[in-house]
């Protein structure tokens, strides 16, 4: 009886002469947890998709529990007992946990009536399954991502999953809740079942992973046991490039502060926030989800009016009455999430970079100069490098390091004093992620204010040169960051009272 619950053979798959997949194989044993991995537009989707039966491969063949398949349809995958868990989960979230769960169940028996008696049953069976304490009564929408995620894995469990597929799981999940999703990954492990876990996150693949497989471009690069990998292999297998870690190091900052906030105070959120930033420098600030952080610099933008305290821009005290308010003195924010809240995802890049600044590249009767447009997003689009051969491309159809880039341009293409980037390389991939890290440091250098919000504290300490560490609505500490490490910085957002 073989080992593997998954083996893919010389896999290919093209788009309209496009090749997205060249001869890919991969292997996966019973109750292992493999990581897949590589940069946006790799193929690894296309991959996946074509292990779940959604798409039919050009060539090569798939092998479940020892069974060859030279096509399969969705339903032949999850017989076989695949699962695939996507980012977003692909829950109802309109309706509620036990509605959710017991479905697909119901839908797979061809059921025609609704018993909720039953439909109660199946969901109580779904979630005991993971010791999943939740309310099967509550509305899906009305719960955490990590409570989502799973609900999804619940549900991949009822349909007796052999291997779980898991794309990007830990995207919008905080340190807390991603060692929660690992321990209930393991215990899956521990039933013997499979996990192929997509990422690209470095630490969590050597966390949890014990084989891995890396693409680039369509094809296999390596694959291995994830013991034998370190960062710089790992980095350059992904990418074909090679990065050293470079700390950043101001040069120009200015003699008077751009940004002055004192004894800034939000009701239920931060209290007595004060803190100066110059020209020229990037400021961190990190801490435990609840710590204000978030709260903090939405006030420095206008979203929330703060209770108490004063802000300053340029020497000058400003009151923001709402966001435009901020726009106008000069400060631009690019939230952490986006898809929901920094992009327009159906328009066009051209629409998306200029809607900052429509005023000036229109005529006094309001119509649109196009040539100056054109102009204009040509420039961002060359100056960030945004991978795109069209402007006029929905900008859902860029990967996530390029979406990213777009809302950079946005804002860059404003009179800004103050950036503020939070959380600005979530679902980035490694390539991207350099390059981001590479262009705020180069907008620091010529002479742009930034701060950057951030639980990811390598990201913080090599592209900051202060940090404030918040807890509990306070700056608890404010540091150097090259007089402290990733170890020191973990305890101070935990340990400080």
């Amino acid at each position: 009886m073989t080992d593997f619950i998954l083996k893919v053979e010389n896999i290919k798959k093209a788009f309209g002469g496009v090749k997205a997949l060249k001869g890919v194989n991969l292997e996966i044993k019973k109750g292992e947890i493999h990581c897949l991995a590589g940069e946006n537009g790799c193929g690894k989707s296309t991959l996946i998709k074509i292990i779940s039966g959604f798409y039919k491969a050009d060539e090569g063949s798939l092998e479940f529990n020892g069974r060859r398949f030279s096509e399969i349809t969705p339903m032949d995958a999850i017989l076989q007992g695949v699962q695939v868990i996507y980012q977003d989960f692909s829950i109802f979230p309109n309706l509620t946990v036990m509605e959710n769960l017991a479905l697909n169940m119901e839908l797979m028996n061809k059921r025609k009536l609704v018993n909720y008696k039953r439909f109660r049953k199946i969901a109580e069976e779904a979630v005991s399954k993971i010791d999943f304490k939740v309310d099967l009564d509550e509305v899906v929408e009305n719960l955490s991502v990590a409570d989502k995620q799973l609900i999804a894995i619940c549900r991949a469990l009822l349909n007796d999953a052999k291997l779980i597929i898991m794309d990007e799981p830990t995207t919008s999940l905080n340190k807390k809740e991603v060692q929660a999703l690992f321990q209930v990954i393991k215990n899956l492990q521990n039933q013997g079942i499979a996990i192929l876990f997509v990422s690209h996150k470095l630490d969590e693949v050597f966390e949890i992973s014990e084989s891995y497989t890396i693409m680039r471009s369509g094809e296999r690069i390596n694959t291995g046991k994830t013991i034998e990998l370190d960062n710089m292999k790992f980095a350059y297998y992904m990418t074909g490039r090679e990065f050293t870690p470079e700390y950043y190091q101001p040069k120009n900052i200015s003699d008077e502060p751009v940004l002055e906030v004192n004894n800034l105070s939000l009701t239920r959120a931060f209290e007595d926030v004060s803190f100066e930033l110059k020209k020229g420098e990037i400021l961190g600030i990190t801490g435990l989800l609840g710590s204000g952080r978030n709260e903090l610099v939405q006030t420095l933008f206008g979203i929330h009016s703060p209770k108490f305290g004063e802000i300053k821009i340029n020497g000058k005290h400003v009151k923001f009455k709402n966001v435009k308010d901020a726009i106008k003195s000069g400060i631009g924010y690019v939230p952490p999430d986006r898809l929901t809240e920094g992009l327009f995802l159906s328009q066009s890049i051209t629409n998306n970079i200029a809607v900052s600044k429509l005023d000036e590249l229109s005529s006094k009767i309001g119509i649109l100069r196009n040539k100056d447009i054109d102009s204009e997003i040509e420039k961002w689009i060359n100056d960030l490098s945004v991978r795109t051969n069209n402007a006029i491309r929905p900008v859902q159809t860029l990967s996530g390091g390029n979406q990213q880039k777009v809302v950079l341009a946005r804002w860059l293409a404003t009179n800004l004093s103050v950036l503020i980037l939070n959380g600005p390389t979530v679902g980035v991939d490694i390539g991207s992620k350099y390059d981001i890290h590479n262009r705020i440091r180069e907008l620091a250098e010529r002479g742009l204010a930034v701060i950057i919000i951030s639980d990811d504290l390598p990201e913080i300490l090599q592209n900051c040169n202060r940090i404030l560490v918040m807890k509990e609505g306070k700056v608890a500490r404010t540091l150097n960051a090259l007089d402290t490490n990733e170890k020191q910085l973990a305890e101070l957002s935990t340990s400080i009272s």
